[in-house]
């Protein structure tokens, strides 16, 4: 297992990004639930973020991409507006022990070709 960060290192309504080894991710934490995605669009592979650890809306309520401004629902991924409508991001399962945020080495792929 990798460990990647504890839940008290994101607040509530807010994102983090990732960088393991060059495997780019992204966790948001919405109602005490945490989330965790690859950072890539489906539209291009493009990274989503504003800034570092930026990837919602001004309302915090969807995860949005900086290239396009395709908004994605935060608890699935699924992308409601912009050139990936119907498209999801991918999700990263996760296991949570002692507060700790960890994925198994196995999940770290490549990120496909666009």
């Amino acid at each position: 297992m990798i460990e990647l960060f504890t839940v008290n290192d994101i607040e509530e309504g807010k994102s983090k990004g990732i960088d393991l080894d060059n495997f780019y991710m992204f966790a948001v934490k919405k109602d005490n639930q945490i989330h965790l995605y690859w950072n890539r669009c489906p539209h291009l592979g493009t990274p989503l973020e504003w800034q570092e650890n930026d990837f919602l809306d001004a309302d915090a309520e969807l995860i949005q991409c900086s290239t396009h401004g395709a908004l994605f629902r935060i608890d699935d991924g699924h992308c409601l507006a912009g050139p990936c409508k119907g498209k999801h991001l991918q999700k990263i399962p996760f296991t949570e022990e002692n507060g700790m945020i960890m994925i198994q080495r196995d999940q770290l792929v490549p990120a496909p070709q666009y």
